[in-house]
């Protein structure tokens, strides 16, 4: 016996289908929509600065609340260095005014440099083993924290939500490195040892992950950071077949900026490890970047040519 198929049935069927199809369409997700927007940006790359107004050693690129760009090494060792964004053409970050922010105690030199919420400027400083703090209001200069067993520190990240600091302590020589924890009493707690070459190092914006990555080893990993500020479930993020990485940092979407030493180029990383964008610089030896306060702008340190280049997007 044949059953005739009711219109109406038909029709219904066919509109919730269609409700179905209009559904799986319009939700995806919103990882996803950011992901393919960054993917198709076109940014262009330009120079800040003379080549070489800053050593060799040009690093830890940091802005400020103000929207002031600092680093090391500002004209020779164990300086820091402060560009005027600010200032005429400054202000599109095409170009600055570079002075001398502050000279470091005998013997020391900065590589990584953090802000607090209340504007102190953290230096790694890793010939003596120290984190260093400068105060804005005269730039005097303490010493924060303090681990004689540190092979340096290297770089610094620092927690939005608990301000705790995270330092890398890579052993060049026998490529091997340790991850530290220095809480807000200057307290320094050994994570973790026995690590390869620890060197980038970020904390995602929600103050949930802490990012490391292994420059000869050419890994990143990514935590999930503790109440306390302790880490756990170490996993791999991602890994490299060719060359390896320096600095990082993160944007307010939780994209990842790594820059890739050797191969000169930043690498833009979504939180779900996915590459967005691989831009190509002038230089070779990118050593670090930090993004301008409005996130239209990287600056990048190049230490083969003692300047900043910036990314615009």
């Amino acid at each position: 016996m044949k059953r005739c198929l009711n219109p109406r049935s038909i029709l219904r069927s066919l509109s919730a289908l269609l409700l179905l199809c209009f559904i799986s369409i319009t939700n995806i997700p919103q990882a996803e929509a950011q992901e393919s927007a960054a993917q198709a940006q076109s940014p262009k790359v330009k120079d800040l600065l003379p080549e070489w107004s800053f050593t060799k050693g040009i690093e830890g690129p940091a802005i400020d609340a103000a929207g002031n760009l600092y680093a090391v090494n500002f004209e020779k060792q164990g300086t820091i260095g402060v560009v005027n964004l600010q200032d005429g053409a400054g202000v599109s970050g095409a170009s600055g005014v570079a002075s001398l922010y502050v000279t470091l105690p005998e013997g020391s030199v900065g590589n990584g440099i953090r802000f607090d919420k209340k504007g102190f400027m953290y230096i790694a400083d890793y010939t003596g083993h120290n984190v260093l703090k400068v105060d804005p209001s005269d730039r005097s200069i303490s010493v924060f924290a303090h681990n004689p067993t540190m092979n340096q520190p290297n770089d610094i990240a620092i927690c939005p939500k608990t301000e705790n600091l995270y330092a890398s302590d890579p052993n060049w020589k026998e490529s091997t490195g340790k991850l530290w924890l220095i809480n807000r009493k200057g307290e320094v707690i050994l994570l973790e040892d026995n690590m390869g070459t620890t060197n980038g190092i970020e904390v995602s914006p929600d103050g949930k992950r802490l990012y490391v990555n292994e420059s000869v080893q050419r890994k990143i990993w990514v935590y999930d950071i503790k109440r306390d500020g302790t880490v756990e479930n170490k996993k791999l993020f991602m890994t490299f077949t060719d060359f390896g990485m320096d600095g990082m940092r993160c944007d307010s979407a939780g994209n990842l900026y790594v820059t890739r030493h050797g191969k000169g180029t930043l690498l833009i990383i979504s939180p779900r490890a996915v590459t967005l964008q691989e831009i190509s610089l002038k230089g070779k030896l990118c050593s670090n970047v930090v993004l301008s306060l409005d996130e239209k702008r990287a600056y990048i340190t190049m230490a083969d040519r003692g300047c900043f280049e910036v990314v615009e997007f």
